[in-house]
């Protein structure tokens, strides 16, 4: 008799509409077919905002998110506990889900963006 059971397969991320996954959060970023393309803040809980994705390749093209959270460990830098959103300090980067720009302010919302930058940074695998 046959004990063997496969282990399951660790999925970091599955295309929505072509179904293509990545293994870890490292092959997700590096894949040059994944573009960064926003930040969709949740104000209430920063690390439920998400993090939007282009799949670009032929036949898909499909945008996917994340949410922040899963790439919080990629950040050690200081994380400020007052949100400045709805002050005369903010500069409503997170209100526009497509601004990418990195955010000066001391704010509780900056990390997130700073953990954006990294994200967009991510050196790419040479395609095959």
């Amino acid at each position: 008799m046959n004990n063997y059971l496969p282990q399951p397969v660790h999925t970091f991320k599955k295309c929505t509409c072509c179904e293509h996954t990545w293994e870890t959060r490292d092959m997700f970023l590096g894949d040059p077919a994944i573009e960064t393309i926003g930040y969709q803040v949740n104000f209430y809980n920063l690390e439920l905002g998400f993090f939007l994705f282009n799949h670009l390749v032929s036949g898909c093209s499909t945008t996917m998110s994340i949410e922040a959270g899963q790439f919080k460990h990629l950040y050690d830098g200081p994380i400020y506990s007052i949100p400045l959103n709805s002050t005369d300090q903010c500069l409503e980067y997170c209100l526009n889900k497509y601004d990418l720009r990195p955010c000066p302010a001391e704010c509780a919302c900056s990390y997130v963006r700073e953990i954006l930058q990294l994200i967009r940074n991510w050196t790419k695998n040479s395609k095959n």
